[in-house]
């Protein structure tokens, strides 16, 4: 681990009325392509209505830790964006349900303070935190998902990363993996939003598409035999794509690199707010 710890104490002092309490908000009202489901916006393609969430495809693989899942695109788009030929791509179930791996690790050494995982699916980056004795709290709208990570020794609340979080404005790293740089299918809104919980001077990890891509759409996701959850708006971003919404979202890029085929991103929110604040895109290597 690196780094000093931000905003550790009174972020953790607020986690046991959270980690307790099930949120009365808004219904979510999407399946979960990276985990954190955002509600739909607008459904470019009409089609049969979805099972109801919390029993959609994702729900299922969730609980029994394997695939195959599938991302399916319902928007027409005229550029690359990784779905190919099928309007699909698959979605890393198993690895989502494993223990963190090698390439997760060069992600988790980075990190500095208590821990924000954002979208944090069957938690196993919050797992390996709270193993290696880390802060960390996930939050997901799968109720599967944070029943998981729960019993895999993780804290993690079932919350929208756009309402009320624990620790706002102190989290000393905030995690963005597995593609959830879609989550609501506006990169910038949700970086931007990501910076109010992140403390000053605090960082953002977050994953790349491996492909050079920048496409909003509009998707739903699939099982192996049709079954599919409602549409919901998504977006999938390469690195160029990231660090631009990023520099936009007042991110200072302070890092970059690829383990296992997986790029990555290292930001920090600059201690002084101010909207010219930019930082040189220079290629790095997580710390050994």
């Amino acid at each position: 681990m690196t780094g000093t710890a931000v905003g550790t104490d009174t972020v953790v002092a607020e986690w046991p009325d959270a980690v307790t309490t099930e949120l009365r908000s808004k219904p979510p009202t999407a399946g979960a392509a990276g985990k954190h489901l955002p509600r739909p916006a607008e459904p470019a393609t009409p089609g049969s209505p979805g099972a109801p969430w919390t029993d959609d495809p994702y729900a299922h693989a969730l609980r029994t830790g394997r695939g195959p899942l599938f991302l399916r695109r319902l928007s027409h788009s005229d550029h690359p964006d990784g779905f190919g030929e099928k309007h699909t791509l698959p979605l890393d179930v198993e690895r989502w349900c494993a223990p963190a791996d090698g390439a997760d690790t060069t992600v988790l050494r980075r990190c500095m303070g208590s821990v924000l995982d954002v979208g944090c699916g069957p938690g196993r980056l919050v797992a390996a935190l709270a193993a290696r004795g880390v802060p960390a709290l996930g939050v997901d709208l799968s109720r599967d998902a944070v029943q998981r990570t729960r019993r895999s020794g993780g804290a993690a609340i079932r919350r929208s990363v756009f309402d009320h979080l624990p620790g706002e404005g102190r989290w000393g790293t905030v995690l963005l993996l597995d593609g959830n740089i879609g989550i609501g299918g506006d990169p910038v809104a949700l970086l931007r939003r990501l910076r109010q919980l992140a403390a000053p001077g605090g960082l953002l990890l977050a994953e790349a598409a491996p492909q050079d891509v920048d496409a909003r759409l509009t998707v739903r996701v699939e099982d192996a035999h049709g079954h599919h959850g409602r549409p919901f708006s998504w977006a999938r971003l390469g690195t160029t794509a990231l660090l631009y919404a990023a520099r936009s979202a007042g991110w200072i890029q302070t890092g970059r690199w690829t383990a296992e085929g997986r790029p990555f991103v290292e930001l920090r929110r600059p201690h002084a707010e101010h909207p010219d604040t930019q930082a040189p895109i220079t290629e790095s290597r997580p710390p050994s």
